[in-house]
């Protein structure tokens, strides 16, 4: 990473930083002004993150997937693109409060964890790789909201049985907003996590000459997909609605942060794209 790309990941981080400051102060502090302050510095950082994503991709002229810093600088990216496109429709305020959040790890871990140099090759501009990569991580951001939602749903669920009108119960939405915000979250998220696993196997049957080879990430992101497969169906079928659906959006997204981030760390597996 040249000094431009790494200026533009430390003003982004510093940015969202700033940004989650402001959405904790406007959870204390409901002031309008507050909120558009914080959503300016979310925004601000997101265009940052853009234009820092952008010159990787000149300098790479691949997709900036090949070490752990550049897929979770990339993720931390979706999830706040997928959060400024989905507060235009559902302008629920404190929703940034809990995914700002998310994208400061991200950027804080893809400046922590050193990166393996890899070089330019062939395998990672291929069209399949380019569809791979873009629907599996805006799917994912967008089940990063619904995991947020759910958690936002099980705590006003829990204050309106306790009767404990407290802080939050002003501040978050009802019940109702939240879990269609689920439910959006769901049907938009789940096609590209399935377009995204069906262009990775055929990704890998043209790479390694085999569609599957049991690698850990393989079979965690099929059981993700089985998660979220199930949670759709039940929805659609069944009725399921609530409690039953925040939390299996919840267990779905810890089931993605142990896939994406818990086998790359600690496991060899094809996605740490060593060649040869």
């Amino acid at each position: 990473m040249n000094e431009s790309v790494l200026l533009f990941s430390v003003i982004t981080t510093l940015l969202y930083a700033v940004g989650t400051v402001g959405f904790l102060i406007y959870v204390i502090r409901t002031e309008k002004v507050i909120h558009r302050i914080a959503y300016g510095f979310l925004l601000a950082g997101f265009l940052s993150h853009t234009l820092g994503l952008a010159m990787l991709v000149s300098q790479l002229r691949q997709m900036p997937v090949t070490t752990l810093p550049q897929t979770f600088s990339l993720f931390a990216w979706a999830i706040v693109g997928s959060y400024l496109a989905f507060q235009l429709k559902f302008n629920i305020r404190i929703l940034g409060t809990f995914v700002s959040p998310l994208a400061v790890v991200f950027m804080l871990l893809s400046s922590a964890i050193p990166g393996r140099v890899i070089p330019n090759s062939q395998l990672f501009k291929s069209f399949w790789l380019t569809l791979h990569v873009a629907t599996m991580f805006i799917g994912m951001a967008i089940f990063a909201l619904a995991f947020c939602a759910g958690i936002m749903y099980l705590l006003q669920e829990r204050q309106i049985k306790s009767k404990s009108f407290g802080l939050l119960y002003r501040r978050l939405p009802s019940l109702e907003v939240l879990d269609s915000l689920n439910y959006v979250c769901l049907t938009f998220g789940f096609p590209l996590i399935t377009i995204g696993l069906i262009s990775g196997f055929v990704y890998a049957g043209a790479v390694w000459q085999s569609f599957w080879h049991w690698d850990p990430k393989q079979i965690l992101s099929v059981v993700t997909w089985l998660i979220y497969a199930v949670l759709l169906h039940e929805r659609l079928a069944v009725g399921w609605r609530g409690r039953r659906a925040a939390i299996m959006a919840i267990i779905g997204f810890s089931v993605i942060l142990v896939t994406f981030v818990g086998t790359s760390v600690i496991l060899e597996v094809h996605h740490s794209f060593k060649l040869g």
